[in-house]
């Protein structure tokens, strides 16, 4: 008889931290590219831990996704149910865009210098056989505070609820312990956000600025506030949740000023009803006004397979 092998995840519900890298590679088509990617890809567990070492305070994680158009090649296993690419969200006035990305690397922890020791040991380990196309570093913003100044990720679930709600069940299909992931980068417009009064930003947002209290929902002929486009529930009116991660960046000097939108979902059709409900409208038209001063420059989706099936990637 056949013994079966526990299944461990991935870091992916591990604790907001005060720095974050966001790293989105394609893998180039060169001799060995694949192979390069799968052995590296098996030992980012050694890596993190080489890191993660010399700082066990800082909560060092690295969390791993893999793209679509690449899946069948860097794993040989059956496709994660509902994996497809970012599909491109367009509504009459704004537009969540579709952009490359093969690989994902979430880094995390409460100290710069270790992503950055690790990103680099991670690059000369992929060497050649990868392209950097997004890079993004992230920075926690006083009391988990947007650039925009509200408070980012209220509505993430805590406790026994995370599991639930971002790591795919064995009754789900073949890819348990895994989790679906979306990434989007977003440029926001301060001048034009900061031109609002605080009841309009509140009225937008759908919470108050300071104490981060919930607002009344907006009247049905209304332009609905962001939390509420982002509330997803159902066909039976069950609330269905997901795990942000998001992280401001920017550079002052440069005049750029944004938030790195990272979530995890055990089902990927909520993440994508979210972006339809944000970027189209409910009703059609009636868009989330926070894409006013708020552009989507990147999207992508990757799969986040257990450590386990990351592992057994080097035995080829």
């Amino acid at each position: 008889m056949s013994r079966r092998v526990p299944i461990e995840a991935q870091p992916v519900d591990a604790p907001l931290t005060c720095a974050a890298t966001f790293l989105v590679l394609t893998i180039n088509d060169t001799p060995d590219a694949f192979k390069t990617v799968r052995s590296t890809l098996a030992g980012v567990d050694s890596l993190a831990k080489n890191v993660a070492i010399r700082d066990l305070n800082a909560s060092f994680s690295c969390t791993v996704g893999i793209g679509s158009n690449t899946w069948d090649r860097v794993t040989g296993l059956p496709r994660p149910a509902e994996l497809h690419p970012f599909p491109e969200v367009k509504g009459a006035t704004h537009t969540a865009v579709s952009t490359p990305g093969d690989l994902l690397f979430h880094i995390r922890s409460e100290r710069r210098d270790l992503n950055f020791e690790f990103e680099k040991q991670l690059i000369d380990a992929l060497s050649d056989a990868v392209k950097v196309v997004d890079e993004t570093v992230g920075f926690r913003y006083f009391d988990v505070r947007d650039l925009l100044g509200f408070v980012d990720g209220t509505a993430n679930p805590v406790g026994p609820a995370v599991p639930e709600s971002i790591l795919v069940a064995q009754e789900d299909e073949g890819s348990a312990g895994g989790s679906y992931i979306v990434v989007q980068k977003y440029f926001h417009n301060i001048k034009g956000w900061r031109s609002l009064s605080t009841e309009q930003q509140k009225s937008i947002i759908g919470r108050t600025k300071l104490e981060n209290v919930e607002l009344d929902d907006a009247d049905a002929d209304k332009q609905k506030a962001h939390k509420t486009l982002a509330t997803i529930e159902d066909e039976n009116g069950d609330e269905h949740d997901i795990l942000r991660d998001n992280m401001p960046y920017g550079s002052p000097g440069k005049g750029e000023f944004g938030t790195y939108f990272i979530g995890y979902t055990r089902r990927l059709w909520v993440l994508e009803k979210m972006l339809q409900r944000m970027f189209v409208g409910v009703p059609d038209g009636m868009h989330d006004r926070i894409l006013d001063y708020s552009t989507a420059v990147t999207g992508s989706t990757f799969f986040a397979p257990s450590a386990t099936v990351l592992a057994g990637l080097g035995d080829d």
